[in-house]
């Protein structure tokens, strides 16, 4: 029988007990404490209780945070269980075996199937998925109460190659955001934690996903026309050259993007922040970090505190929309794991489409 000294290395290491960590009066097990999960940061910040600890600041605050982000959403887990250099898990169903306190949230994919995905209700539930591995949280648009009518429409900015976060965050301030005030639209950014840029709207629960990914199109196309050289909708990336790409299908049913005060896969552990227009001229992505976020959060509070105290109608941009099919535009390509959708354009790669040759 082989003994810790036989064993490779990484399997010799002694394991730190588990702790208990009290997350607004549940005791929420976190196993492995020590475990390195950010290489870069090391055992002085980058270990699984580094990156929990984080979470459970976020999550108690009470003014705005992750579970303004997260709170009543169906959430996809993206997990690293040995740390980021390690295998990745994509967790949209939760495993049968898990704390009474979670809760689930049954939604259906764009192939018909259901999945009983993480139900964010309370702060303990954010932490108990930083002990399963996450690092990043994927909420749905929508919230339990009704998973198929959006609540949130979501705008990404997503540089090509030849940009970058410079350009992302030059397209929002000079482009995006006039086109949400001519609309009376409240837009609120952060950073992806990336290269990108986001900006949420919330809207009345009122269209289903194809309704509010027409209207995201719309909002995109209006951009695009303001800047075609700065921005593109081309869904093929052979079309986009060096622009900031619009991502549309972002509101598509089961398409995530990462929520508000969520780490990236970064060597950092950046986070995807919420920042006011006025701070963004001068963000950097490198500025919002699990060390640096619950300090900034704590001295100027949440920009996107009040995200939920208005919610807006999408009748002005389904209507730029309705002119936009008049004008001759069409629907754009869906994502390739969603069935042929009605009106939607042949997924074809245009270098190979022998029909437009």
């Amino acid at each position: 029988m082989a003994t810790d000294e036989t064993k490779r290395p990484s399997q010799a290491r002694s394991r730190t007990p588990a702790i208990e960590l009290d997350v607004d009066g549940i005791a929420v097990r976190l196993s492995s404490p020590d475990k390195v999960m950010f290489p870069e940061l090391g055992a002085d910040g980058g270990t699984k209780r580094h990156l929990a600890e984080y979470y459970r600041t976020v999550a108690l605050f009470r003014e705005g945070g992750i579970m303004t982000a997260l709170g009543q959403r169906p959430t996809h887990l993206q997990r690293f269980p040995d740390g980021i250099d390690g295998e990745e898990v994509y967790q949209k169903r939760i495993p049968a075996k898990h704390p009474e306190y979670i809760e689930t949230c049954t939604v259906t994919n764009p192939n018909g199937r259901t999945a009983d995905a993480l139900l964010v209700r309370q702060p303990a539930d954010i932490v108990w998925a930083a002990q399963m591995g996450n690092v990043t949280f994927h909420p749905w648009t929508v919230r339990c109460a009704d998973v198929d009518r959006p609540d949130e429409l979501r705008i990404d900015l997503d540089p090509q190659p030849g940009t970058g976060f410079a350009e992302a965050r030059a397209v929002a301030l000079d482009l995006l955001a006039p086109v949400l005030d001519e609309l009376g639209l409240i837009g609120y950014p952060k950073t992806s934690g990336g290269r990108g840029v986001h900006v949420y709207v919330r809207i009345e629960p009122l269209w289903d996903f194809i309704d509010v990914r027409h209207a995201a199109i719309a909002l995109a196309r209006e951009v695009e026309r303001r800047a075609p050289d700065r921005v593109t909708t081309a869904w093929w990336k052979e079309e986009r050259g060096a622009r900031i790409f619009v991502d549309y299908n972002q509101t598509a049913r089961d398409k995530t993007v990462a929520s508000a005060y969520s780490v990236r896969r970064t060597p950092r552990a950046t986070v995807s922040t919420p920042v006011t227009w006025a701070e963004l001229v001068d963000a950097e992505p490198d500025d919002f970090t699990i060390a640096t976020v619950p300090d900034l959060l704590a001295r100027r509070g949440d920009p996107a505190a009040d995200i939920d105290a208005a919610a807006h109608s999408l009748d002005g941009l389904l209507e730029m929309a309705e002119r936009d099919f008049a004008d001759g535009l069409r629907d754009l390509p869906y994502p390739p794991q969603f069935p042929k959708m009605p009106g939607e354009p042949k997924r074809v790669q245009p270098s190979r489409d022998r029909d437009r040759k």
